[in-house]
C-alpha cells in the first residue's frame, strides 16, 4: 500500500531492535519486575506507576513521535523467537555541527552477560553511524558498574573523563563515568581510571 512505512526496525544475529508496541507491555512489565533488584540500583528511582498500562502507554506514543521526528530511537531488543530481552535507545540527537547522540540501556537479568547487549549496541551504533549520519555517541554509567563499562569498551566506545553529579539515580545526584565512540576514531586504547 503506497503511503505506508514499514515499521523501524534493525536486525542483528541473534536479536531484533524494534520500537515498543503497545502488545508488548505484559512481556515488558514482567521483565522490568523479575529485575526490579538487579536493575534499581544503576536507575532513577521508579514513579508509583512505572509499572502501569497507562505509563507503559505514554512509552509507546512517546517511542512513536521521537522516531518519527529523529531526535530519538527507543528500542526494545528481542531474542529471534520474540523473548523481550531489554531495551536500548539512542537519545538527545542533536543535528547541525554536532551530529551526535546519546544511547543508554538495561537488559532483564535473566539475560545479562549472554552478549545479547553487545550485539544491540553494535547494531545501533553501526545504525546511526551509516544511516544517520552522526559522528559521535556518548554513554555514562556508575563507575562501580563494571558490567556497563565492560560492554560499552568491548563496543569501541573509549573512556573520556567523569562529570559530577550527572544524574539522580536512587534519589541521589552520582556522579558518572563518561564514554564515547566516534565514526572515524583514531584515538586509540584509552586509560580506565
Amino acid at each position: 500500500m503506497l503511503g505506508r512505512r514499514r515499521p523501524f526496525r534493525l536486525d542483528a544475529e541473534r536479536i531484533v531492535l524494534r520500537l515498543p508496541q503497545h502488545t508488548d507491555y505484559h512481556a515488558w512489565t514482567a521483565l522490568r519486575d523479575d529485575s526490579r533488584a538487579f536493575l534499581t540500583p544503576w536507575e532513577p528511582v521508579w514513579s508509583p506507576d512505572h509499572l502501569s498500562r497507562k505509563s507503559f502507554t505514554s512509552r509507546v506514543y512517546w517511542a512513536s513521535r521521537s522516531s518519527k521526528t529523529g531526535t530519538a530511537f527507543p528500542l526494545f531488543i528481542l531474542r529471534r523467537d520474540g523473548a523481550l530481552l531489554g531495551a536500548i535507545t539512542l537519545d538527545n540527537i542533536r543535528r547541525g555541527p554536532a551530529q551526535s547522540g546519546t544511547i543508554g540501556y538495561w537488559i532483564g537479568q535473566a539475560h545479562a552477560r549472554h552478549g545479547y547487549m553487545a550485539e544491540a549496541i553494535g547494531c545501533l551504533v553501526h545504525h546511526a553511524f551509516t544511516t544517520l549520519d552522526i559522528s559521535r555517541i556518548e554513554a555514562a554509567c556508575l563507575p562501580e558498574n563494571a558490567a556497563s563499562r565492560g560492554v560499552l569498551e568491548k563496543s569501541g566506545f573509549k573512556y573520556e573523563g567523569v562529570a559530577q553529579s550527572y544524574l539522580q539515580i536512587g534519589g541521589r545526584w552520582r556522579n558518572h563515568v563518561l564514554y564515547a565512540n566516534l565514526r572515524h576514531d583514531r584515538r586509540g586504547k584509552t586509560e580506565v581510571r
